[in-house]
């Protein structure tokens, strides 16, 4: 694809500005015009104290036993990722409760007001970047709201500019999802979504990022960014991630465990000894993405070396196959994700950075080649 650097970019290699351009209300939310249902994020039920008090009556445990954090309605929210039935799933909230707080719901009429707070979560702003013309030139995109991973975003930033400075690639970061335009997303060979969670981008930032990696554009998340309970955007989750989070262990959060690699033809994890040990949390997934078509699996955790039990006793087994890290071609373009890294300690694990800088290379294709898998 075409890296052209559009007139609004500016040029230099000190880094990144955050000087905005073009801001403009946002109004084309996905969510905007959707009825009140058991679905909806469970953010936007609390924006509405109707909404609110049906849910409270309903669930009235749910509010006492959990934590305030979840009930933020300010953004970086846990209430951004989880809905009414998810809070039913974690409560074994019964039909009988569920049925009439549907019905309840679904008679609420979405006012203009509701449209408004539901979409001031998105934002329009163009950032001013300054960029390496002729170079690979990297995005890290770390917009969150839902679940905020902290110091790992930080951590994350940190090793992916360390790792453009081995390698001549310029390496640019913003929140900003006023990016996500047709022109600002050609100027990079790779977008990096850095541990985002919660519905981050409008329709129109969607279509734009949809097009920029049908065409030859790169994804490559990182844990956070494939560990949402649910997702509005079908594409994001079924084409770019290829798998739907269920759960992390629980009893401890934290564990060691051994991750194995598989050979890829073009090399990535070449330099890195299968079966080394580290310390992280661990993603499940509701299926396996290795059946999904056209999907190469590189990196998998031994279930053996570690306790696949999630919060309340969840059963996180995957059975021997538990993939952590994969990739495919999606049309002319390249996506690959990585559920490891929510440790700030996981950026500092040689076997790992290893991994992550062939994965940029990967995604970053400096040669402009076709992607082109086993």
């Amino acid at each position: 694809m075409m890296r052209s650097l559009p007139r609004l970019l500016c040029f230099s290699l000190l880094g990144f500005v955050t000087v905005s351009l073009l801001a403009e209300p946002v109004d084309d939310c996905a969510l905007r015009d959707e009825p009140f249902s058991l679905d909806s994020p469970l953010l936007d039920i609390l924006l509405n104290e109707r909404a609110k008090a049906i849910v409270q009556e309903a669930m009235p445990s749910v509010f006492e036993r959990m934590p305030a954090d979840m009930f933020r309605t300010e953004t970086p929210s846990f209430a951004a990722i989880m809905t009414v039935n998810s809070l039913a799933a974690m409560t074994r909230t019964g039909p009988e409760v569920m049925e009439p707080m549907a019905a309840a719901l679904a008679a609420i009429p979405v006012t203009d007001e509701d449209r408004r707070l539901r979409c001031r979560r998105y934002d329009n702003e163009r950032p001013a970047f300054e960029l390496k013309e002729g170079g690979v030139n990297l995005l890290v995109f770390r917009k969150i709201n839902g679940f905020d991973h902290g110091p790992s975003v930080d951590a994350a930033d940190e090793a992916i500019r360390e790792l453009g400075k081995a390698n001549g690639w310029n390496v640019v970061v913003t929140d900003q999802a006023g990016v996500f335009t047709a022109d600002q997303l050609d100027a990079f060979n790779a977008v990096i979504w850095n541990n985002n969670s919660g519905d981050v981008l409008t329709l129109s930032q969607r279509a734009a990022f949809e097009s920029y990696i049908n065409n030859g554009g790169a994804f490559l998340g990182l844990h956070g960014a494939g560990g949402d309970f649910a997702y509005s955007w079908s594409w994001y989750r079924d084409t770019l991630l290829g798998a739907q989070f269920i759960g992390h262990p629980m009893e401890p959060q934290f564990q060691d465990a051994r991750l194995d690699i598989e050979a890829t033809f073009d090399g990535i994890g070449r330099s890195v000894a299968s079966g080394w040990t580290m310390n992280d949390e661990w993603y499940s997934f509701a299926s396996n993405p290795r059946r999904v078509s056209g999907i190469n699996v590189i990196t998998t955790i031994d279930e053996s070396s570690y306790s696949p039990v999630g919060m309340g006793g969840q059963d996180l087994h995957m059975g021997d196959d538990h993939p952590l890290v994969w990739r495919r071609c999606v049309n002319a373009g390249r996506a690959a994700y990585s559920a490891v890294g929510h440790r700030v300690e996981a950026y500092e694990v040689v076997q790992y950075m290893t991994l992550l800088g062939d994965l940029l290379g990967w995604v970053a294709n400096e040669n402009g080649t076709q992607c082109q898998l086993p």
